[in-house]
């Protein structure tokens, strides 16, 4: 049994922890806040804040893990380097969640040392940079955090009255203490995949079939396995998805998304760990979910193959307002009067207007586009306030 040290207790995060325990391991989950969804079914809990380096350096020293599970950003990942040091296997390793922590690193990493097709983007540290990087760029632009998660804080800018307006929901909606945004190209695509990408310490590269999704508000709304593209853009981002993997390192799952248009495959982001937009897998679409794909990684069990078992969607359950007391919820006896399909509800201790709470699952051997619209209707019966 081997002790695991998770950092960031969401509902990924909580997917992880029950699949690491369905092998036999232990858990510590860490987050900023109390009864955090993996905290609920870890052996163990803290609660402190991780982008201070000397509370890091103190739960790692009490608790000696055998690895470190990163399942957010904002961490004050350059401590990492020093617990690989000290023999603790960082997963999927320290260069991978300090890169993936800020959009520049990544970015330059993938555009500038591996030569990968991006958008044309600049970086802007305050709000004069902003519109002089907007004018360089050209409108229609996109504007993003360096430093986020879920796509909290993007925006569109379509007209020079859009700049303010995006500087301030960047900034509101960056993750830490960075104070610094990018400017990208608009890319008029077709459409924008997931391509879970599994690394194991054997060296074997898998791709998991190619995931379609739609983002709302800057978060994932529905998505859907597989996606119907072309043989040859998928070939192209599975070469993306493994040169700059390989150039981060180790084993677990990553979360590697393009965007696809009629100009060709263009790189978009990365996460070195499970993805939301993966969480249609909990559908049985794969022989193993993205959660216990990560898990087998995590401690170098080698998975051979990765099989399309059936077509899957999945809708996001939000909460309709604010409120700090434990959620009502209510309607489950309706979502579960639709066949083939499911729910699961993450446990989070607080509502937040358009705070993801649950997803709603369906599967078939019928087209995705009726598992989104079955999914979406499932979703719409619970209800949490």
């Amino acid at each position: 049994m081997k002790k695991i040290l998770l950092l960031g207790s969401g509902e990924l995060g909580k997917e992880v922890v029950i699949a690491l325990q369905r092998l036999g391991q232990y858990i510590i989950a860490v987050d900023s806040y109390k009864n955090a969804p993996a905290m609920q079914v870890a052996h163990e809990f803290e609660v402190i804040n991780m982008l201070d380096g000397k509370e890091l350096d103190k739960i790692v020293d009490k608790h000696k893990p055998d690895f470190i599970v990163p399942e957010i950003e904002s961490i004050r990942t350059e401590r990492f380097y020093d617990y690989e040091k000290s023999g603790i296997t960082v997963i999927p390793s320290a260069k991978a969640a300090n890169f993936t922590m800020n959009r520049k690193a990544i970015r330059d990493l993938a555009a500038i040392d591996l030569e990968i097709q991006t958008a044309q983007y600049i970086y802007a540290k305050s709000y004069e940079q902003l519109k002089e990087g907007v004018h360089q760029i050209g409108m229609p632009c996109v504007v993003k955090p360096l430093m986020s998660s879920s796509g909290k804080g993007q925006s569109i800018i379509k007209k020079e009255e859009d700049i303010i307006h995006a500087w301030e929901i960047a900034i509101s909606g960056s993750r830490g203490d960075l104070v610094e945004v990018i400017v990208e190209a608009y890319i008029d695509f077709d459409f924008e995949i997931t391509l879970l990408t599994l690394t194991q310490n054997n060296g074997n590269t898998l791709f998991c079939p190619a995931i379609g999704h739609r983002q709302e508000r800057g978060d994932y709304q529905e998505s859907w396995q597989p996606i119907d593209m072309n043989a040859t853009d998928l070939k192209i981002a599975q070469e993306m998805a493994k040169k700059i993997t390989k150039s981060l390192g180790g084993s677990g799952i990553w979360g590697v998304e393009f965007f696809i248009s009629k100009s060709g495959v263009y790189f978009s982001e990365l996460s070195p760990r499970p993805h939301d937009t993966g969480m249609v897998t909990l559908a049985g679409t794969q022989n193993f979910s993205e959660f216990e794909l990560h898990a087998r990684a995590i401690l170098g069990l080698p998975v051979l193959d990765i099989s399309l078992i059936r077509n899957g969607a999945s809708a996001v359950i939000l909460s309709s307002d604010e409120s700090d007391k434990q959620p009502n919820i209510s309607g489950l006896d309706l979502a579960a009067n639709f066949i083939n399909t499911d729910f699961k509800l993450f446990g989070k201790p607080a509502t937040k207007i358009y705070r993801r709470m649950g997803v709603a699952l369906a599967y078939g051997n019928m087209d995705t586009k009726i598992l989104v619209d079955r999914a979406k209707e499932v979703a719409s019966k619970i209800k949490i306030n």
